[in-house]
């Protein structure tokens, strides 16, 4: 009788595990590949940091030693607009310039048409204040605000972070004409406060939609213009705001930099 039982359990077990795999391959067959590409640029030329000087709107030369921000939220917009949300937990990421890999942003979607990529400039405020145990990996507050993207004085994340060197720029306390622009605010958990969240929509032209298909890729490129930042609705001085942080002008710097992003290309091909 035991041997009976324990036959048919094995036989039960067996079954449910060729279900579920077979539900797994169809899961799997339904999504594809997807990349959105990031290519930071200054004006007209590319982004390189350090050794490289570039000139602002205002007529003032600097150079970049960070670019750090964080995309989050990411949405897709099909031809017939329903939505398709990325699962949250696997829909926050730093993209920093000095670190390649970060700007290829990889995802599965499911099949079909997509005409319109929407995401975050930085990161909504329910995760803002979640607890630690879901803030990890992109979102871990570790090196805080001069090595991270988290300020610890004000329990927040740094949604964009540039900082370089500008000779119009008065000498600082280390004896750099350095700029930093460190920019957050989630709007306030108990009490409204700051609120530079950005949500950007990037329309895709009609050759250029996602056509998501299981056994192909899908690379969209976006253009990201810093130079956005100084001259978008408002023009920004360096000279004037060396040291943009927690404030009115970081409102018009957010809203300056939720412009920077452009499609620059699609490219539907197999894996």
């Amino acid at each position: 009788m035991k041997i009976y039982i324990l036959r048919n359990a094995f036989i039960v077990l067996v079954s449910i595990s060729i279900a579920l795999s077979s539900i797994a391959q169809e899961i799997e067959a339904q999504f594809a590949h997807f990349t959105l590409s990031l290519n930071h640029i200054v004006g007209e030329r590319p982004l390189i940091l350090e050794n490289e000087t570039y000139v602002n709107f205002s007529g003032e030369k600097f150079s970049v030693s960070t670019f750090n921000y964080f995309i989050s939220n990411i949405i897709l917009v099909r031809d017939n607009d329903e939505e398709y949300i990325v699962p949250q937990d696997d829909s926050y990421f730093l993209i920093k310039e000095d670190n390649p890999l970060s700007k290829e942003i990889e995802l599965l979607i499911p099949e079909g048409r997509y005409k319109t990529v929407k995401f975050m400039v930085g990161v909504d405020s329910l995760r803002s204040i979640a607890d630690l145990s879901r803030r990890t990996g992109a979102l871990d507050i570790a090196g805080g605000m001069l090595e991270g993207m988290y300020w610890t004085w004000n329990s927040g994340y740094i949604f964009v972070k540039l900082e370089g060197n500008c000779d119009q720029v008065a000498v600082d306390r280390t004896g750099q004409k350095k700029f930093r622009y460190h920019i957050g605010g989630f709007g306030g958990y108990k009490t409204p406060s700051l609120n530079n969240i950005k949500t950007v929509a990037i329309d895709l032209p009609r050759r250029g939609r996602i056509k998501a298909k299981n056994g192909k890729k899908t690379t969209v490129a976006l253009q990201v213009d810093l130079l956005k930042i100084f001259d978008g609705n408002t023009l920004i001085s360096l000279k004037e705001n060396p040291a943009i942080m927690f404030g009115n002008t970081s409102k018009a710097v957010a809203e300056n930099y939720s412009k920077m992003f452009d499609h620059l290309s699609t490219e539907n091909r197999r894996r």
